[in-house]
């Protein structure tokens, strides 16, 4: 795809914006970046974003309607996924800071470790861990292969 190069952030709504960075930041260990006031120049935050690396961000939008974001089998973004390195450590982490996991450790179709866990609005979440063997891989060597 000419351009594209990454998948920059994801952008949530979220219903209480403390409860979300309590999770997101006390919890998981994602870094607030910085927050910018509404446009409007009313009270209050627009927006928030967390550093998940340098160039990967999650942004969290305060004040959304509802109390939980739409099931798995609704039309809207399934989950996110976050990779870690040791899916039995970030499990033990998860289980310190009292995240319940909703799926428990699986090998995943993809040959992947994977576990589940929900934010405080009921989105998915993805922890996985790459293997070795697994199909991603698996595709990028073939995909470098077409391209050489």
């Amino acid at each position: 795809m000419p351009g594209f190069k990454q998948l920059a952030h994801v952008a949530l709504k979220v219903k209480n914006l403390d409860s979300s960075l309590d999770f997101y930041v006390n919890k998981l260990g994602l870094a607030e970046m910085m927050s910018l006031p509404k446009p409007d120049g009313s009270p209050g935050v627009w927006l928030v974003y967390l550093r998940i690396t340098d160039d990967q961000y999650l942004e969290l939008f305060p004040d959304g309607a509802g109390d939980r974001a739409p099931g798995k089998d609704a039309v809207a973004i399934n989950h996110i996924c976050l990779g870690v390195e040791n899916l039995d450590e970030t499990i033990a982490h998860m289980r310190k800071v009292g995240i319940p996991l909703t799926i428990q450790k699986k090998m995943a179709a993809d040959k992947n470790w994977q576990a589940w866990i929900e934010d405080p609005d009921g989105n998915r979440i993805e922890l996985m861990q790459i293997m070795p063997d697994c199909l991603q891989l698996q595709a990028i060597a073939r995909l470098k292969e077409v391209a050489a």
